[in-house]
């Protein structure tokens, strides 16, 4: 099981860090409601199911953090 310790956003992707000391880093095109939120919504997030999800309640977006390793995504070209 994967244990969120922090989450960091930056205009380009979404780095999570877990509590091994791991970070993951994913493109922000793969989260819409993340990539259009403000820096205010995009910092007003909650850790829960015992820091194994991502909450931001404003955006109605749940992050499951397994799943980043179990999704395969490819990215369009621009």
């Amino acid at each position: 099981m994967f244990k969120c310790k922090n989450i960091k956003l930056d205009n380009h992707r979404l780095h999570v860090e877990l509590e091994d000391g791991r970070i993951i880093s994913t493109p922000l095109s793969w989260y819409p409601a993340l990539l259009s939120a403000t820096d205010e919504q995009r910092k007003n997030y909650k850790l829960i199911g015992r820091r194994t999800m991502v909450e931001w309640a404003e955006l109605d977006l749940h992050l499951d953090i397994e799943e980043i390793f179990r999704v395969e995504r490819k990215e369009e070209a621009a």
